[in-house]
């Protein structure tokens, strides 16, 4: 039941995270937005994503609520991790990146379960 709520929080903050690099795929096109723009864009779909993901297993599981949200967080980022690599070959960021990136993943999907 538990693992369940997890997959099932995962795929809801992966369905965001599509939706979500979608517009900005198409923000990009339309108005030209510069690099800075778009990382920021990213890191926001990741905030997002992971807090909606904590939020939802937070909801379904109903106790320790945080730490539900923590795993999200840190499933997610893993999965990120591993698709890039498996894609390219290796990490597709820099080590502070990843750093950053770990903890705003970890962060947002402590918070949504929080506010679960």
């Amino acid at each position: 039941m538990k693992m369940k709520a997890v997959l099932k929080s995962l795929l809801i903050a992966y369905g965001i995270t599509g939706v979500f690099l979608l517009f900005l795929a198409l923000a990009l096109f339309s108005f030209d937005l510069s690099e800075k723009a778009v990382r920021a864009g990213i890191l926001a779909a990741y905030i997002l994503a992971c807090l909606t993901g904590g939020y939802g297993a937070g909801k379904m599981l109903r106790k320790e609520k945080y730490l539900w949200g923590l795993l999200v967080g840190s499933c997610y980022f893993f999965l990120l991790l591993m698709v890039s690599v498996l894609a390219g070959g290796k990490p597709d960021m820099t080590m502070k990146h990843m750093i950053t990136t770990f903890f705003l993943c970890l962060g947002g999907g402590t918070l949504g379960g929080m506010l679960s």
